[in-house]
C-alpha cells in the first residue's frame, strides 16, 4: 500500500501573504503616528490657551479689571513668582496692553512654527501672546479692536488650514 504523507508547513505564497499584510500595518502605523503627535502637541497648546484665559479672568476680576503682566498671569496658573515660561517651555507674553487710537483695528497674525522670538504679531510655536483690548476676530489668522476688559490670546498650532496655523481665544 502507498501511503502518502502530507507535508506540514506553509507554502511560500502564504508567507508572503502574511508579510506583505503586516508590512501594510506597520505603514499604516507609522503613517498615522505623526499626525497622531502634532494633534496631542495642539491640544496641549489650546489647553495652556485655555488656563491663561482663565488666569486673566481671575486676576481681573480680584484686581478690579486691572490687567496682569505675564509674570501675574504665571503666578495664577503655576503659584510661583518671577516666570514667564510654562512647564512645557512656551512662554506667556503680552503682546499689547489697549488698543491704540491712532493704530490699525486689526491685526494679522502670522505663525512660524520651530523658531523663536518676539516680533509682535508674528506666532511662534513655543510662546502663547495676549493682546489686552482686542478680541479673536472672524478668522484665527487676526485680533481686532475689543473692549478694555478682553484679551486675545494667541498661539501657533500645527494642524488647521496651513501647518503653523494661529488659534485664537478670547477671554
Amino acid at each position: 500500500m502507498n501511503v502518502q504523507q502530507k507535508a506540514k508547513g506553509f507554502t511560500i505564497i502564504e508567507v508572503v501573504l502574511v508579510l506583505a499584510i503586516a508590512g501594510l500595518i506597520f505603514l499604516m502605523v507609522f503613517i498615522a503616528l505623526p499626525a497622531l503627535q502634532r494633534s496631542q502637541r495642539d491640544s496641549a497648546r489650546k489647553n495652556e490657551v485655555s488656563a491663561v484665559g482663565s488666569a486673566i479672568g481671575t486676576y481681573m476680576s480680584n484686581n478690579r479689571n486691572a490687567q496682569p503682566t505675564a509674570t501675574k498671569i504665571m503666578e495664577y496658573i503655576t503659584g510661583t513668582t518671577g516666570s514667564t515660561t510654562l512647564e512645557s517651555g512656551t512662554k506667556v507674553i503680552v503682546a499689547a496692553t489697549s488698543y491704540a487710537n491712532g493704530g490699525s483695528a486689526t491685526r494679522n497674525l502670522t505663525a512660524a512654527l520651530g523658531q523663536s522670538g518676539t516680533t509682535a504679531t508674528t506666532l511662534y510655536d513655543d510662546e502663547i501672546k495676549v493682546w489686552f483690548g482686542f478680541k479673536c476676530g472672524t478668522s484665527n489668522n487676526q485680533v481686532v479692536k475689543g473692549t478694555t476688559k478682553q484679551a486675545a490670546i494667541t498661539v501657533a498650532v500645527e494642524s488647521g488650514p496651513a501647518n503653523g496655523s494661529p488659534y485664537c481665544q478670547t477671554n
